[in-house]
């Protein structure tokens, strides 16, 4: 399983780390398979380019605009990392960052980051740029230029660095996880075994990914145990109202599974029972009442938490959208199937 681990880790960096990516409960939903709603009263994969590289809709995912166009190239997204009131995306290396507002992203390049292979996270303390090289910085919002940051955190192989409310700060690397309580001044290494990829937090319960599913703490990032895990990994966890959602990777079946919690992480239930079955579904989010996931047939939409899903936005070739929400506008971003 170790071994595994550490061949999966490299495709599973660019999928979920910012962000991008990012999947047993303690008992399986028992309810009759529904079929999935595929009604589409919007665009038909013919209408785009399959260069077309993000996407963005304001009206909960009925119409989307192609938002690339002031992009220097067309290329596909390898990072794309959203904020309250800024996004960002990474492309052969180079960032490019925008304001969140109400018209058409106006991208500009991020010189201070050019050639780190940078993700971005945006912590309690500021926007953080980091790099699997173990490279960490602090964006100076009046210049906008960017620092060295927890410059005698020594380790490489960096997948995440996120920071709770509190300011407890975590780097999840490829042997652990690390923590700080003083600012980033000293590190301890909280778990000395297997990668973590993201980290959530609500209510003072984290919540992360790693190699063997989903983990979760009550006492600070001290102590996590497993409570999704069924011979595979961890693909996603996000927060939704009153809970978390998450999505694994079944290395048996071959497929991924979503599910949410509404009673901090303790229990578990399926809302894929209606999807059909994939290897590549690759994000599940909430805006408002409605959940979106991104799947091989194209970008889906329950109302109803997981019991019916609709197609809102068909795929494109051989793609799949990974879906990032920032207030009441969503960002879909074409990838190639993954592992």
């Amino acid at each position: 399983m170790y071994l595994l681990s550490i061949s999966l880790v490299f495709c599973l960096f660019n999928l979920i780390c910012n962000e991008s990516a990012s999947e047993h409960a303690k008992a399986k939903l028992q309810e009759t398979p529904r079929p999935i709603v595929l009604h589409s009263t919007i665009l038909h994969s013919t209408d785009v380019n399959v260069t077309d590289a993000v996407f963005q809709s304001k009206d909960g995912g009925h119409i989307w605009e192609d938002i690339s166009a002031s992009l220097p190239e067309k290329a596909l997204v390898d990072g794309f990392f959203v904020g309250n009131s800024e996004v960002y995306l990474r492309f052969k290396n180079a960032i490019y960052h925008s304001k969140i507002s109400k018209t058409t992203p106006k991208w500009q390049k991020d010189s201070g980051l050019n050639d780190l292979g940078a993700s971005i996270a945006f912590n309690r303390s500021g926007v953080i740029a980091f790099n699997y090289g173990g490279k960490i910085y602090q964006k100076i919002d009046i210049t906008g230029t960017w620092v060295p940051i927890y410059t005698n955190f020594t380790k490489n192989q960096v997948n995440t660095v996120f920071e709770t409310p509190l300011g407890t700060l975590f780097i999840g690397c490829n042997d652990g996880l690390y923590k700080s309580i003083d600012k980033g001044q000293t590190w301890k290494q909280v778990r000395n075994y297997g990668w973590m990829m993201k980290i959530v937090e609500s209510g003072g319960i984290l919540v992360a990914t790693g190699e063997q599913g989903i983990m979760r703490s009550v006492d600070n990032g001290e102590n996590w145990d497993w409570v999704i895990s069924e011979g595979g990994v961890g693909i996603d966890v996000a927060l939704i109202d009153g809970g978390f959602a998450a999505i694994t990777y079944n290395t048996t079946s071959k497929s991924r599974r979503m599910r949410i919690s509404l009673n901090g992480g303790k229990t578990w239930d399926a809302i894929d029972s209606g999807i059909e079955a994939s290897e590549s579904i690759s994000s599940i989010r909430q805006m408002g009442k409605y959940f979106f996931c991104g799947h091989p047939k194209g970008i889906l939409r329950s109302s109803d938490m997981g019991k019916t899903w609709q197609l809102v936005r068909p795929s494109i070739g051989k793609k799949v959208f990974n879906i990032y929400v920032s207030g009441s506008v969503l960002y879909a971003v074409p990838r190639d199937f993954g592992c």
